[in-house]
């Protein structure tokens, strides 16, 4: 499954429509989790159910798509099935209980309720909400693919503008890539985006610590503008268009930096970090945060797949305070930025862990295959026993292919 984005250009009436069709799935959704409240018990068809008693009670919510309103079911039912399973696994902390949502960005269709251009560079929604045809604009082509295989279209909502996405049900096509006979380790931080295995630093570009003044300045204007007037709301957008650039800018530099390093390895060992515990440390949070370490391991794994490379993720325990030369363990604070070992081996903190994290990654890609149950079972002669003479030595066996 991929998802192709557009930017939407219509009328300014088009884009209240937008946002009165997002309102009522937001309506639909938030309707479905009070049933869910006041019935405990129901299940996914019930909550289906109670959608259509309120296509029947509610003029508004039957000018929606009947798909759209099904999906908002969908959602409603998945915070539920979460909260359920976060309940029988025991998560420590917050179980995640499902709450009622209060600024909703998209809403989504599946295979009815719209309808393509011939041309495929404009899309027009014929449900009863009145949005009508949307000019797209962007690069993808989607003449590379069968209406069949387009399962949903969204309408977000951003600071910027409106957006069209097409969520396509195909198969990643995979590259092929001369081998390059590298490998790596990396090791993420904050000083540094990341430390390989060979000694190399990429630099974190930090750019929401760049764009906190911005921020601040714009958010000032937020804090003075009345609640609820029309100059706050326009305060708010550029508040979030702020926001929307930092967002964006991580992104890219995060899959440019996976690309990079699939392309130029072979095989790629990170940390498998758990960045939710991580930002329980008030000290670090922003700074982890504005690392994104997530979207970083997320587009090195797609790359590895689409380059037909082998990505690792290690477990990350121990692996600074480990020797990389000797194995013995060295305390050091976070302050400490050199190993320093009772070996004699000095060397870079960073850099000392990501020579351990491809070494627990060589280690755990090795025999992948299936074990021989019987390792005497064929070619190689049995040992003799002690003390059996030589005439009871079994000979060899060689079970190569006949020749025909």
């Amino acid at each position: 499954m991929i998802v192709l984005e557009f930017k939407a250009k219509g009328k300014t009436t088009q884009y209240k429509s937008v946002d009165e069709a997002i309102r009522t799935a937001q309506f639909v959704r938030n309707k479905c989790i009070r049933f869910w409240m006041d019935n405990r018990g129901v299940g996914q068809k019930e909550l289906y159910r109670h959608n259509t008693k309120l296509r029947a009670e509610f003029p508004f919510v039957n000018a929606l798509n009947s798909h759209a309103c099904q999906v908002a079911v969908e959602w409603a039912y998945s915070a539920i099935a979460r909260f359920y399973d976060n309940c029988r696994k025991s998560v420590p902390g917050n179980m995640g209980y499902p709450r009622f949502k209060k600024n909703c960005r998209c809403v989504e269709y599946k295979t009815s309720g719209w309808k393509l251009s011939p041309d495929r560079r404009s899309i027009n929604f014929i449900d009863k909400k009145g949005i009508g045809k949307l000019k797209l604009k962007g690069t993808w082509d989607l003449h590379f693919y069968q209406l069949e295989q387009i399962k949903r279209v969204r309408l977000v909502r951003r600071a910027d503008g409106y957006y069209v996405q097409f969520l396509i049900r195909t198969e990643v096509e995979k590259v092929d890539v001369q081998p390059t006979g590298k490998i790596v380790g990396l090791d993420v931080g904050i000083k540094e985006f990341y430390t390989d295995s060979n000694g190399y630093t990429e630099p974190n570009p930090k750019f929401y610590r760049t764009g906190e003044k911005r921020l601040k300045f714009r958010q000032r204007r937020v804090s003075r503008k009345l609640k609820g007037s029309t100059n706050r709301r326009k305060a708010i957008n550029k508040l979030g268009r702020v926001h929307l650039k930092i967002s964006r800018q991580r992104e890219e530099h995060a899959k440019r930096v996976a690309r990079c390093v699939i392309q130029s390895n072979d095989l790629v060992a990170y940390e498998d970090l758990r960045i939710k515990n991580l930002v329980k440390n008030h000290c670090l949070a922003k700074s982890i945060n504005d690392a994104g370490w997530y979207q970083f391991r997320k587009w090195l794994e797609y790359f590895g797949v689409k380059l037909g490379k082998v990505t690792v993720a290690v477990i990350a325990a121990y692996t600074s305070q480990e020797c990389s030369n000797c194995g013995a363990v060295v305390k050091k604070s976070l302050s400490m930025r050199t190993h320093v070992c009772s070996c004699g081996f000095v060397l870079d903190r960073d850099w000392n862990a990501a020579i351990n994290i491809l070494k627990l990654a060589l280690s755990t890609t090795g025999h992948v295959g299936t074990w021989i149950l019987d390792p005497n079972a064929s070619g190689d002669s049995t040992a003799t026993l002690a003390g059996a003479i030589l005439l009871e030595q079994v000979g060899s066996m060689n079970e190569e292919s006949p020749h025909f």
